[in-house]
């Protein structure tokens, strides 16, 4: 008789169909293990109270607190019109701070009997504001009493365990389900060879699953946590280990560009000296592009770093040696614009087959969605015959139409666009695996790379190029200091006035309805707070060319033109034919106009610190000086305003991206990565977990390289094929 293992068994066979139903509706936890595995978000301890001054807005809490009063009001309302409506006001305090609970009609008996003052309970709902007071309303709640055999000092110092939980699950419906399963934590596979536990002083599985949902002490909580986060890190970094083992066995074309051939020539030509880093980076990919193994390399540098002539080199070293080079860039708007600055790069080195090309001259290719039939064929027929050396192109490269006759570099651009099976898919077009290179502008801690990007080798350019320009960044506060925008725009006519241009960026478009395609988005708590759209491109643009910059040639941009159009405007502007680009985040990534030195961003506390830093990078790359003027209507005192103090602050994308990462919640980051693997981080994070991860790297491989199937580790084995299931059905999600 086949058993199920006591982790794998559903919920709904142990807690009955409708707590297993809600537990997977809004919490996605379906066995034992998952449920095992759904540990704290922190601690209370009974005689304690919460800090009730931090709550944060529009969140679902729970918290430890003491009733301090209980008043019941009766009023007259449309369902009572004799008076009889009623309403339970109840204050909460920890000591510091006062929260407000309310109760409404029928709901209030129950609380106005139990919840009288000096009662302690744990109330969960989401917070509000009523009054300029926060308060929960209709807040589900546990009293808090003492058993028979406590004495008053182990009551109040027993520890209560707060789950992530929901409205129609609170923390501790959560904690009686665990009570019932927890039993089962003795029969935990450890994924954990047994000398590197010992050898780091680590607790057995089964006891830190036993610690983390029934800790007795704060050492307890310790113990559990340093060993399950070793879980996560080790099982994790195996299966990178694994991919990077199994990369490194696969066949690839060596290619080493020829003496004398299309490099040199392309060096020759150019006008300024590499950097230092650039010339650095260069030769660790000409060496890996030189090997029979296929390179998996991330390319990582600030905005601006010249990441795109280091990826043109390689791709013309590949060319060089016989092979073809594709690069896949995220939008229509970024495939043209390193079109058009790649064939201006090489000049006549990138007219093969023309009249006037250069004798080592190769054919440089568009490949977009959107371009008409014919144009489309021509590319298609370029890339199969191998007459064109280098296609710059969107998702449109992965269909599969195109064929290459020899593909031998594929270079990502801005990889947390794209996921991994989409990398996957364009390597497949080579005869044998292509070499692959990944570039990011957005700077990624060190830890990051090792998790999110754990299967690559990790390059960084960490200089700007000389004739860079500093980039100054002011707050702009529209709604204490109106004066200031109307400055704000005043500077721009100055830039402009100078000879410059400038950029207006918005959150939005400004047609947006909520139609079939769902294009207008859920409001923000900062909408719903302020009753307030976000600033819209066209509304914006219409509004400076009336107004403020009449009199200026102001053009609009946005995702929803023609790719024709947006071109156009492109052209427009990158031919100074334009002075102020209204646009949305289309310009985020690689757009390049040196003329241009001036950015407004509009509602700028609605976009992400890299966001924010990405689009600053698009001033300030020719010889004049940058001027970036982020203009919020949120008050001086709100985490959105210090994120935009902090942007203004620094110009190192490194210390920004610490700060986007320790601001936003780690699922968020990891949410973006390659895979669904990094969804199972539940423990760990990986800004302060640095350590553990680097150690979990060096063990992972060195297990790999000695036993690549894990064939003497089927505990291990066994966990990581539940993380690449988690992976896979993922992957099925997102279609």
């Amino acid at each position: 008789m086949d058993l199920v293992p006591a982790l794998e068994e559903p919920l709904k066979k142990v807690l009955g169909p409708a707590t297993a139903k809600v537990m997977a509706e809004h919490l996605g936890l379906q066995t034992v293990g998952d449920l095992l595995h759904h540990y704290p978000r922190r601690y209370e301890e009974r005689g304690r109270l919460t800090h009730l001054a931090d709550l944060p807005m529009d969140e679902h809490v729970t918290v430890v607190a003491q009733v301090a009063d209980a008043r019941l009001h009766t009023f007259a309302s449309a369902k009572a019109p004799r008076g009889k409506g009623q309403r339970l006001e109840v204050t909460i305090t920890d000591g510091s701070g006062r929260l407000q609970l309310v109760f409404f009609g029928a709901g209030v008996h129950k609380p106005h009997k139990e919840l009288l003052p000096g009662t302690r309970a744990m109330f969960a709902g989401k917070v509000s504001v009523f009054n300029r007071r926060l308060q929960l309303a209709h807040p589900a709640y546990e009293l808090l009493r003492g058993d028979a055999g406590e004495t008053a000092e182990t009551w109040a110092g027993a520890l209560i365990p707060i789950y992530p939980a929901t409205a129609k699950m609170e923390s501790w419906k959560i904690g009686k389900a665990l009570q019932t399963v927890l039993p089962s934590a003795q029969e935990a596979l450890d994924p954990l060879p047994d000398p590197l536990r010992a050898g780091r002083g680590l607790v057995p599985l089964p006891e830190a699953l036993l610690k983390i949902h029934r800790p007795h002490t704060r050492a307890d909580i310790e113990d559990a946590r340093a060993r399950l986060k070793w879980d996560e890190a080790f099982v994790l970094q195996t299966a990178l280990a694994r991919r990077r083992h199994a990369d490194a066995l696969l066949p690839a074309v060596a290619r080493r560009p020829k003496p004398d051939g299309l490099l040199t020539a392309f060096d020759a030509r150019l006008p300024f000296t590499l950097t230092e880093g650039q010339r650095k980076v260069s030769e660790e990919i000409f060496t890996d592009l030189a090997t029979e193994h296929p390179m998996h390399r991330l390319l990582q540098g600030e905005v601006g770093s010249g990441k795109t002539m280091v990826a043109l080199r390689a791709m013309l070293a590949v060319v060089d040696a016989g092979g073809q080079a594709a690069m896949l860039a995220p939008t229509e708007v970024l495939a043209q614009q390193h079109h058009r600055s790649v064939t201006e790069m090489m000049g006549e080195l990138a007219e093969g087959g023309m009249l006037g090309g250069a004798e080592d001259a190769t054919k440089v290719v568009l490949l977009t969605g959107s371009m008409g039939a014919a144009a489309r064929r021509h590319a298609l027929l370029d890339l199969a015959t191998g007459e064109a050396g280098i296609v710059i192109g969107t998702h449109a490269l992965i269909e599969d139409k195109v064929q290459f006759h020899d593909l031998g570099l594929v270079v990502v651009d801005e990889q947390h666009r794209f996921g991994v099976e989409q990398r996957d898919a364009l390597r497949g077009k080579g005869k044998q695996p292509p070499h692959l290179l990944v570039m990011t502008a957005t700077p990624i801690p060190r830890t990051v790379a090792m998790t999110v990007f754990g299967d690559l080798e990790t390059s960084v350019l960490d200089q700007l190029p000389a004739g860079r320009s500093p980039i100054a960044s002011h707050v702009v506060p529209a709604a204490d200091k109106p004066h200031f925008l109307a400055r704000a725009w005043e500077r721009v006519r100055e830039e402009v006035a100078n000879g410059h241009q400038a950029y207006v960026v918005c959150p939005r478009i400004g047609d947006e309805e909520d139609g079939p395609k769902g294009t207008a988005k859920k409001k923000s708590p900062e909408d719903e707070a302020e009753k307030r759209p976000p600033l819209a491109v066209l509304d914006i643009a219409d509004h400076l060319a009336k107004g403020p910059l009449r009199g200026l040639r102001v053009e609009v941009l946005h995702g929803r033109m023609q790719p024709d159009d947006k071109d156009a405007v492109m052209r427009r502007f990158a031919a100074g034919e334009a002075d102020v680009l209204v646009a949305t985040t289309v310009i985020e990534v690689g757009v390049n106009v040196p003329n241009a030195t001036a950015m407004v961003i509009m509602d700028a506390d609605r976009f992400g610190v890299s966001q924010l830093h990405q689009l600053r990078g698009r001033v300030g790359r020719g010889s004049a000086p940058g001027l970036c003027l982020l203009v919020t209507e949120m008050p001086e005192a709100s985490p959105a305003r210090q994120r935009l103090n902090a942007v203004a602050s620094t110009l190192d994308g490194f210390e920004l991206s610490r700060i986007d990462l320790e601001q936003r919640r780690e699922g968020d980051v990891l949410g973006q990565a390659q895979s669904g693997t990094r969804s199972s981080l539940r423990m760990l994070a990986v800004i302060d977990d640095e350590e553990i991860i680097a150690e979990a790297r060096e063990e992972a491989t060195r297990i790999v390289a000695a036993d690549p199937e894990l064939t003497d580790l089927p505990a291990l084995r066994t966990a990581l094929d539940a993380l690449l299931d988690e992976e896979r059905e993922q992957y099925l999600e997102k279609g």
